[in-house]
């Protein structure tokens, strides 16, 4: 489903288009050795739940970098349930508060009884954990980022959203604490920025 988004949103920019798609295992590439400019890693990282599965992934692309080049992983956020559960109204099931309980332990988010509003099996990511990982990999963290930040939880985001005016100072203040440290992790998804 994605790859059809990607082409189809490919198409509506003609200046400019991908080069190319492909469906993957993020663990093993089919690409030479230094043969791209950046790679995205949009949904490896959560959903490659073992760390040494998420290093392979991390050293692939890494090994299909060319020097210079830049690594874009994204991930879902250590406290991404928790939040969602307190402005969501979650917390009063029980079985979300087990799921909840366990993110914060190890970030290992299980739905056991595949409830549709509770997510999939996947992989929650402290921010420093992320820049740990990366690291490990061989690549130069240059920052984490926060994704959201703190605005994904208006409760009117729609309302503020669809105002032109209101979105512009949104997304202003977004940026202003996209890279501060101490909040990073009340942003849903958080996005490591790395270099070759």
């Amino acid at each position: 489903m994605h790859i059809e988004q990607a082409q189809h949103l490919s198409q509506t920019q003609p200046e400019y288009p991908l080069a190319s798609l492909a469906v993957g295992d993020a663990r093993q590439l089919n690409r030479a050795d230094n043969s791209v400019d950046a790679v995205l890693l949009l949904g490896p990282l959560y959903h490659l739940t073992e760390r040494t599965d998420r290093i392979i992934a991390l050293r692939e692309a890494h090994r299909i970098l060319k020097t210079g080049g830049f690594v874009l992983a994204a991930a879902v956020s250590r406290f991404a349930s928790t939040l969602d559960g307190l402005f969501g109204g979650h917390l009063d099931d029980p079985e979300f508060v087990e799921i909840v309980k366990q993110d914060l332990i190890d970030g290992q988010h299980r739905n056991p009884n595949n409830h549709p509003r509770y997510f999939t099996k996947t992989f929650f990511h402290h921010p420093e954990e992320l820049r740990a990982e990366v690291e490990e990999a061989g690549l130069h963290s240059e920052k984490i980022l926060a994704i959201e930040g703190p605005g994904w939880l208006l409760q009117n985001f729609q309302e503020h959203w669809n105002d032109v005016g209101r979105r512009d100072r949104l997304l202003e203040a977004i940026r202003w604490l996209e890279t501060e440290p101490s909040i990073l992790g009340m942003s849903a998804h958080i996005m490591a920025v790395a270099r070759k």
